[in-house]
């Protein structure tokens, strides 16, 4: 995967397939990933993703080498991903479950 060469984006690990933003990218802004350019039609604000590359349906998001949710649609090269497009993997009721049992055992 070729490494963007916009410095207001950031790879975080070599197996990546989205982009943070470090600088705050305004809505017509355009971007580099990669061999391509991109205008960017919503505001992006620092520390959100970029697709680094078109991402299918059901494919897993990539982020600090790991995978940390999935793109619940298909998602385009330079398109932002965020809540409308990648579900978390996680169980939603992982932590409001285990913080409950905690406290009740914890503080009783």
């Amino acid at each position: 995967m070729p490494a963007s060469t916009d410095p207001r984006l950031l790879r975080l690990h070599p197996a990546d397939n989205v982009l943070t933003v470090i600088a705050t990218l305004e809505a017509g802004a355009q971007i580099r990933v990669g061999d391509a350019e991109f205008v960017v039609p919503t505001r992006l604000p620092l520390g959100h993703k970029v697709a680094a590359r078109a991402i299918a349906a059901g494919e897993k998001i990539v982020k600090y080498g790991a995978p940390i949710g999935s793109a619940s649609r298909p998602i385009a090269a330079g398109e932002h991903a965020h809540t409308h497009n990648v579900q978390s993997d996680y169980l939603p009721t992982f932590l409001r479950e285990d913080q409950t049992r905690y406290f009740d055992q914890h503080h009783a």
